[in-house]
């Protein structure tokens, strides 16, 4: 029964009616409107809901509000009271210290209170105080650099609050959508940028995912239309009105959008040169721009874009032939840029779907199936209604939710639904032991691959010529993976009775619209998706699967809109999952220690189970478990130029004679779908810990052995440049001796990113722990937007695949998923995260490559590489726990 509880927060008595059980997190985010603290484990395992109780830092998720009356209670939002910013959050802000930002608050809230109990922290303090935190962006350098920094700063004056310009969560209601409700033609310059009220709006199709690519694109719109960067606003990713450009994948955001804003900046800006003109009565090509002001710089005469242009639409096609500003000339591209969307997060402000607080909303929880494959056989809903605040209780074959007033009415009326729901026995996955063996001679559908791409013809023998002078083989494996996102999948979805919006973290907002239309036999017209931004996955998570669920929530309560969030059990039972992988390489050599012969077979699971309009058939979780729904379409190989499992199979090396074969494998034990870097992770492990066992074989260096091999001119200045800058020495792998350093490198895809990697590694031989002491990343991504962003992508892709490589498989037994939270599905946390050096090798005047997946293979390699430097043991399967080195090394 709700009571009174008078909480102090914030320095601030509030009295709240609520159920003495409901979390103080719930209480914080639901009845004071402090959206800083994040719900994302509720098992207190992650540290993103943390505040300050009496000083000291503590999860919010789990503990009853009542356990918190008489004590004080500071949130990230009250960190300080006379407007200025606590030095945590201006350390952070100044060192770009996130990347989603989801896990943002709780690390500067634990970080304010290690600084008031050891104001000149150690790194070792650091990492012990933080240490149990996680980010799944792998942020971790940067963070304890923020609180080493922040230390800097305790000690000065008070920092004045900066302005701070920043964007809404996704909910449509950005001053930026004002006066741009068309969905214009790509191929004009209003479907890509409006100038109104002294700003520019970009209209992209990217959303931002914690890549920082609105930052990127707006960097690209500021130079090329001559303003500060300041005057730029980004309007989220909405169907009504922005330009459809397919899912935010691959590391192509900067080449495709950012061409596209490009072209478009530089056709906007010659019609205006050209109105100022006519206005001035002077020729166009003695004007200058300086802010969007246009200046004549002899008749002194002025006038700025906005009159010009009088906030309307240009009505005007892109024009192939507006010249393009030289790269010689930029100031504002290639130059750090403060991201847009930090200091929200930094500050507590609502930023993320799990934030929005729409006018009425409801919220609503899922029971899910126990596991895969059961059905509901019944389910007593009686025992839900009679609980305070339940609206409405939706069933649809397999698929029950509930919806309710508040978010803990939902979570409790689910729990009681749960218990009251009888299912049958769910279809049992085969036994985890079996998996790679499963996977090597199942059925598959086996194709060639030349040039990157499949092609349909006959599958040659293996290639081994007769004059090589010795050959070598392997196999090299990769589990399930996780994408495992900090934060819980979540969408808002309102009904009015004639249209259903949907408000989503999606990567894919059109492809969902398609996939909800289709899903619940709409017109695509009467479905709109506006994104907002969730916790950073890097690929295709529970996002879209939880838009149809609110979605179904939303069309049985018309009128209101339904905020729906899933469960920590929910998000690592029912998530697509990365798949598993086999890669065998053999290879010949000659007496020079040239390969002659190259072999690369790879085994896989699809990659592709995004959601998008099909005949017949839905990717999205619901339709498959609703009594008139979709079935789930049968798996499909990549057919595209490096796509899927055979993503970056075909070696950048220059090999003369190379076989190259996909096996795609139809039926997974576990759903599968898209994650970092797709096949490329475990293609680029495979390769590149087989060249440095080849030239082993060679008795060469690794880098020498790699650069022999290489044509690609800035292939060599990047492995060089690596090699450089962690000090490499020729044949300098320790031998054994616990400790050890690797090498890897890779371009992805073979036309994005070239980055190389160097691991060092100490290994307890003993426990067969491994820690990752410290990363070098040299990295070639050309024409060069935002070098702090780039870094910081290329520092979280490895950070991240470090998590990958030494801990992270999805455990399940015929039984069912062992994988159900983050104790059960280990992850890297701060306290084991490596240092981590980057250098951008510039190659300014060539293309901008993406770069968000480059390092993930190579660091793989690198550390596998390091490992066998440091002990002798050679790891061909992921990930590298203690218990699988020990075993290799004959310590089991």
């Amino acid at each position: 029964m709700p009571t009174l509880l008078t909480l102090t927060v914030n320095g601030r008595q509030h009295p709240v009616q609520a159920d003495p059980s409901t979390p103080l997190l719930t209480i914080l985010r639901d009845e004071l409107g402090l959206k800083g603290a994040k719900p994302a484990c509720g098992l207190e395992q992650c540290g993103a809901c943390k505040v300050l109780v009496d000083g000291v830092a503590l999860p919010s998720c789990k503990k009853s509000a009542a356990e918190f009356a008489g004590k004080q209670i500071v949130t990230l939002e009250g960190l300080t009271s006379d407007g200025s910013l606590h030095p945590a959050q201006t350390a952070f802000l100044e060192l770009q210290a996130a990347q989603c930002g989801y896990c943002t608050a709780g690390f500067v809230v634990a970080a304010a209170a290690l600084l008031e109990q050891n104001p000149h922290p150690t790194r070792a303090d650091i990492q012990a105080g933080l240490g149990r935190h996680i980010c799944r962006c792998g942020s971790y350098h940067r963070i304890i650099a923020a609180v080493e920094r922040a230390a800097e700063l305790s000690s000065t004056e008070p920092i004045a609050y900066p302005t701070l310009r920043t964007e809404r969560a996704g909910d449509g209601t950005h001053p930026s959508d004002r006066g741009h409700a068309t969905q214009y033609p790509l191929d004009t310059i209003d479907a890509w940028l409006s100038f109104r009220d002294k700003a520019i709006t970009i209209f992209s199709g990217k959303v931002e995912i914690g890549q920082g690519i609105h930052t990127a694109l707006a960097q690209i719109v500021a130079e090329e239309l001559d303003v500060e960067i300041a005057r730029i606003r980004i309007a989220p990713v909405d169907t009504d009105h922005s330009p459809d450009e397919g899912y935010t994948a691959g590391s192509n955001s900067v080449q495709g959008s950012g061409g596209n804003l490009r072209r478009a900046a530089a056709s906007a800006r010659q019609l205006l040169l050209a109105k100022a003109a006519a206005a001035l009565d002077v020729p166009a090509d003695r004007l200058l721009v300086h802010d969007g002001l246009v200046i004549d710089p002899v008749g002194e005469g002025q006038i700025d874009y906005w009159t010009l242009q009088g906030d309307q639409p240009f009505h005007q096609p892109l024009n192939p032939d507006a010249r393009l500003k030289s790269p010689a000339a930029y100031t504002v591209v290639g130059a750090p840029a403060p991201r847009l969307d930090l200091p929200d997060k930094v500050l507590g402000h609502p930023r993320f779907v799990t934030d929005l607080a729409l006018p009425g909303m409801a919220h609503a929880r899922l029971v899910r199936p126990p596991e895969w494959g059961a059905r509901l056989l019944t389910v007593d809903v009686e025992t839900a209604r009679s609980l305070p605040g339940l609206l409405a209780v939706v069933q649809d074959g397999d698929f029950l939710a509930v919806i309710a007033e508040s978010e803990a009415q939902a979570a409790a009326a689910a729990e009681k639904l749960r218990a009251a729901a009888r299912w049958s026995p769910p279809t049992p996955p085969p036994d985890e032991e079996n998996l790679y063996t499963d996977l090597l001679v199942g059925p598959s559908g086996d194709l060639l691959v030349v040039d990157g791409a499949t092609v349909d013809a006959p599958i040659p023998s293996l290639l081994s010529p007769t004059e090589s002078a010795q050959s070598h083989r392997a196999r090299y494996l990769r589990p399930f993976t996780m994408h495992g996102a900090l934060g819980p999948s979540a969408a808002a979805a309102l009904w009015d009775g004639a249209r259903l919006t949907v408000w989503s973290h999606s990567q894919g907002p059109f492809q969902l619209r398609a996939a909800l239309a289709q899903a619940l036999k709409m017109d695509e017209s009467a479905v709109r998706v506006i994104h907002g931004e969730g916790p950073g996955c890097y690929g295709h998570n529970g996002a879209d699967d939880a838009g149809l669920d609110a979605a179904l929530c939303a069309l049985a309560l018309p009128g209101r809109p339904v905020l729906l969030q899933w469960s920590r059990e929910d998000e690592h039972r029912w998530e697509p999952y990365g798949p598993a992988m086999a890669v065998e390489m053999q290879a010949s050599l000659d007496s020079r220690g040239r390969v002659v012969a190259w072999n690369h077979d790879v085994w896989s699971y699809t990659h592709s189970g995004r959601p998008r309009r099909m005949e017949g058939a839905s990717n999205l979780l619901a339709s498959w478990l609703k009594t008139d729904g979709l079935p789930r379409p049968p798996a499909r190989p990549g057919r595209g130029v490096h796509g899927g499992s055979h993503r970056n199979a075909d070696p950048i090396y220059a090999f003369a004679n190379r076989r190259i074969v996909k096996h795609s494998v139809p039926d997974s034990p576990l759903r599968t779908s898209s994650l970092r870097g797709l096949g490329a992770y475990a293609n680029v492990f495979a390769i590149e810990s087989f060249m440095d066992e080849l030239a082993l074989a060679a008795g060469m260096d690794p880098v020498a052995f790699r650069l022999a091999h290489l044509d690609d001119e800035r292939g060599k200045a990047v492995v060089q440049a690596a090699a450089e800058l962690a000090r490499w020495q020729p044949d300098g792998r320790s031998g054994g001796k616990g400790q050890g350093r690797g090498f890897g490198f890779a371009r992805y895809k073979n036309e994005k990113c070239y980055a190389a990697v160097v691991a060092d590694v100490q290994v307890e031989k003993e426990s067969g722990i491994v820690r990752v002491e410290k990363l070098w990343i040299a990295a070639d991504a050309g024409q060069i937007i935002n070098p702090d962003g780039l870094r910081h992508q290329l520092e979280g892709g490895a950070v991240q695949a470090t998590s990958w490589t030494l801990k992270e498989a999805v455990r399940y037994t015929p039984a069912g998923l062992v994988s159900v939270d983050w104790f059960s599905y280990p992850v890297l946390r701060l306290a084991e995260a490596p240092e981590v050096a980057v250098m951008l090798v510039n190659s300014g005047g060539t293309p901008a490559l993406g770069a968000g997946e480059a390092t993930v293979g190579p660091t793989a390699a690198a550390i596998a590489n390091a490992i066998w430097a440091a002990t002798g043991a050679r790891l061909r399967q992921l990930p590298f726990t203690p218990d699988r080195l020990l075993a290799e090394l004959g310590m089991d």
